[in-house]
């Protein structure tokens, strides 16, 4: 079973690049913003516990975050493997997700982070702030914060994966096709 961390700071190109994992290696995609957004609006009962974090302005505990990915996992039985976007967002989620993975008898392949130097991602993330109108693409000091707080955040991740060799950063300069065929190389064809 392939089962792909995919990390990279805003701007990267993840949902592009996850698109492309996805249809050439037949993941299931496994977004843990869409997760919630889908239990919260269909009031499922892991659905109202997080919102009722939510509501007050709480982050949602791991223990449920990791429920609700849970259930997700074990709708896909057959699945080749998992695509994980936006989770792990730190070590405890990540040992976390790695003992829940133990227990199905699979594991986290590898990490796959799309490394883009922040000068770019600025250009990339205004550029896309002028076509889509998304306010936050828009705001420099905004897009400044964002990266910085990316970078926070999963610099340990980065260390944890990287202890267990299933770290590959990849240049996420160049066509969407050449930064596609880095991460099939690693990947495996």
């Amino acid at each position: 079973m392939l089962n792909i961390v995919l990390f990279g700071p805003p701007g990267a190109g993840k949902g592009t690049q996850s698109e492309n994992i996805i249809k050439k290696y037949g993941l299931v995609h496994l977004s843990t913003g869409d997760i919630f957004r889908y239990n919260i609006k269909n009031s499922t009962p892991l659905g109202n516990l997080a919102k009722s974090y939510t509501d007050k302005g709480d982050l949602v505990p791991d223990e449920v975050t990791i429920r609700l990915l849970e259930s997700e996992v074990n709708k896909h039985a057959q699945a080749k493997g998992f695509i994980f976007d936006g989770f792990p967002r730190t070590s405890a989620q990540a040992e976390a997700l790695d003992l829940f993975l133990e227990s199905k008898g699979t594991a986290i392949t590898m990490m796959v982070a799309l490394e883009v130097p922040e000068k770019e991602l600025i250009k990339r993330l205004v550029g896309r702030g002028k076509e889509s109108g998304r306010a936050d693409d828009q705001d420099e000091s905004i897009i400044h914060n964002r990266i910085k707080e990316y970078n926070q955040k999963t610099a340990p991740l980065k260390e944890f994966y990287s202890n267990q060799n299933k770290f590959r950063g990849i240049d996420g300069i160049g066509t969407i096709e050449e930064i596609f065929s880095r991460i099939c190389n690693e990947v495996g064809n």
